[in-house]
């Protein structure tokens, strides 16, 4: 048997208004991820404490069978391990996101977050405009004098770590929960370490507005990577065994280091597919076949990852959204399913969005989402689609910690 879990990240939604009150699973045909909802069991799951902020860090450690009020001390430490980046005993760490800033001369904190990823900047430029930035003889210093350092990696997400670093009370919002608005209504607060990343950010902003890399990516008509932002504060963790909980290892397909990171701290294989972007270009041919790869090499176990729908939301783009969950039925589900089936691998399928993205708000909203469990030995013969309603007339997981062991169930 074969198990494998597919995450549709940020896919579940509220009724949107352009689609006549319809959500953008219900308005998007699914025929694939459809066929396995009425052929398995058909539920709605809460993946994130009502306690806790909603986020694919506490929803993912959930679904993992991680309870986060326990595992959870910050999204950046789980981002860290998926970026091969060690922790320094004594640190904090840091996501620091590549941002799209108000161009002009306003003060900083007037200043308005156009872009939380610099207009979804690709990897490359991203770490060489990072590099730039930390080369820098002003910043540099003002880096060591915070204890500082900043680990560049190939997409918006850099990691930063911070010698004594305190971050207790520290209140920094996410950038994506404040497009288009003023940051200075944000202003990192809780504790003196509030004020330095405040300040390193304001001196980032003003090294990056004319430097030249982002003077060309406005020729272009692109977003200028002008800002950097720190957010997602946390301390080193450890996660149980997958293998000792679940007696099954494998590996985590995705373009995001919170998932990977997540999967190497249970022990998974993480697994980096070329041309992966976590946008709606990504390489879905490229993951399915990495998924293919690892059940024939014989891995018993396979997550495969998609984050477009979610960063679609985020960049407030309905038509991408809607795309990136068709494109998750026709190119990764749909083909996958059938090939298992041509291999006469007996299967069993768990497939959720792992937390709500609202298009009304592009951000991320806690309420349960609806999950499928299919079993290719004992097919079911239900008539509900794979929508948030369909969710809510099947079971209820109160607890998103219960469902791999539902997967995983004899």
């Amino acid at each position: 048997m074969k198990y494998l879990l597919i995450i549709g990240d940020g896919m579940a939604d509220n009724p949107v208004p352009e689609l006549g009150g319809k959500t953008p699973l219900e308005a998007v045909d699914t025929p694939s991820i459809d066929a396995l909802a009425r052929g398995g069991i058909l539920g709605s799951v809460r993946t994130v404490p009502k306690e806790l902020p909603p986020g694919s860090d506490t929803a993912i450690l959930s679904i993992f069978g991680c309870d986060p009020r326990r595992y959870f001390t910050g999204r950046s430490p789980l981002e860290a391990a998926g970026c091969g980046v060690s922790l320094e005993p004594g640190c904090a760490s840091f996501r620091c996101n590549m941002i799209c800033l108000e161009d002009g001369d306003k003060p900083f904190g007037q200043k308005k977050i156009l872009s939380h990823n610099a207009g979804s900047i690709d990897g490359e430029t991203s770490m060489a405009i990072i590099a730039e930035l930390c080369a820098d003889e002003e910043f540099h210093a003002a880096l060591e004098a915070a204890g500082m350092t900043i680990a560049p990696t190939p997409s918006f997400r850099h990691i930063a770590q911070q010698r004594g670093g305190d971050i207790r009370g520290l209140v920094a919002t996410p950038p994506h929960d404040i497009l288009g608005q003023e940051i200075g209504k944000y202003e990192f607060s809780g504790n003196e370490n509030a004020k330095t990343l405040w300040k390193l950010m304001e001196l980032a902003n003003r090294k990056l507005e004319h430097l030249p890399r982002n003077e060309a990516r406005r020729a272009q008509g692109k977003k200028p990577a002008n800002g950097i932002w720190f957010w997602a504060e946390g301390t080193a963790v450890a996660l149980p065994s997958f293998v000792e909980r679940y007696g099954c290892g494998g590996s985590v397909i995705s373009a995001v280091p919170l998932v990977h990171g997540i999967g190497a701290l249970t022990g998974l294989k993480p697994v980096t597919v070329e041309g992966a972007t976590g946008e709606v270009d990504t390489n879905y041919a490229g993951k399915l076949q990495a998924a293919k790869d690892a059940l024939t090499a014989g891995d018993g176990f396979v997550c495969l990852h998609l984050e477009a729908p979610d960063e679609s939301t985020h960049n407030g783009s309905l038509s991408d959204k809607l795309l990136a969950i068709r494109q998750l039925d026709e190119l990764i589900v749909g083909p996958l399913t059938a090939w298992l089936q041509e291999q006469h691998m007996d299967f069993r399928l768990l497939l959720l969005s792992d937390h709500k993205t609202l298009m009304a708000t592009r951000t991320h909203d806690g309420d349960p989402v609806p999950f499928l469990l299919y079993d290719s030995t004992a097919v079911q013969d239900g008539v509900l689609g794979y929508t948030e309603a369909g969710g809510e007339k099947g079971v209820f997981v109160e607890d998103g910690t219960e469902l791999m062991t539902m997967l995983f169930a004899k």
